[in-house]
């Protein structure tokens, strides 16, 4: 399983001695408040299912590790959207982390594995429309909004890419 070096960031696979850290992350209404926080034996079964999905698809969640800290501040990766074959970019970042654009730095990373190491064809992301601070990640990566759609049971807005609108951006 690839691990990928940012300027500020180690985006590594996951361990079930992650859970703690991904509990804290989880349980956290706030950083979750678009997602729905998890209890502790649904943050270990997400990660279960995140460790798995990279066996069987060579593609998934990153633990996202702040490299001067050392902590894991987050996840960030690539899974199939909600009953379709599309893969969609996901993250979650710790809130003592938000606004330093660890978020966009984590997310460029993951959409050029997707496009430079698998060769997709096109990657996918959603957020609830009133989810700014997310819909500002997915924007400043190149996705252009396409849709209102219905997602996980809620109302999103979807925004895709493809590999050659990745390839030709600034």
């Amino acid at each position: 399983m690839p691990e990928i070096e940012t300027a500020r960031l180690r985006l590594r696979y996951f361990t079930l001695d992650d859970l703690d850290n991904l509990f804290r992350l989880y349980s956290d209404t706030e950083v979750m408040k678009y997602l729905s926080p998890r209890s502790r034996e649904q943050t270990e079964a997400s990660l279960r299912k995140h460790i798995q999905h990279w066996q069987a698809h060579n593609l998934g969640m990153w633990a996202v590790v702040h490299k001067q800290s050392g902590k894991m501040i987050g996840r960030c990766g690539l899974g199939f959207l909600d009953n379709t074959p599309e893969v969609e970019l996901g993250y979650v970042l710790d809130k003592s982390y938000w606004n330093m654009g660890l978020g966009t730095e984590a997310s460029i990373a993951t959409l050029d594995y997707g496009f430079v190491t698998l060769k997709l064809e096109r990657i996918v992301a959603i957020a609830r429309p009133e989810n700014i601070a997310s819909r500002r990640v997915i924007e400043k990566v190149g996705m252009k909004y396409q849709k209102l759609a219905h997602y996980y049971g809620v109302d999103v807005v979807y925004y895709a890419i493809s590999q050659s609108e990745w390839e030709m951006r600034e």
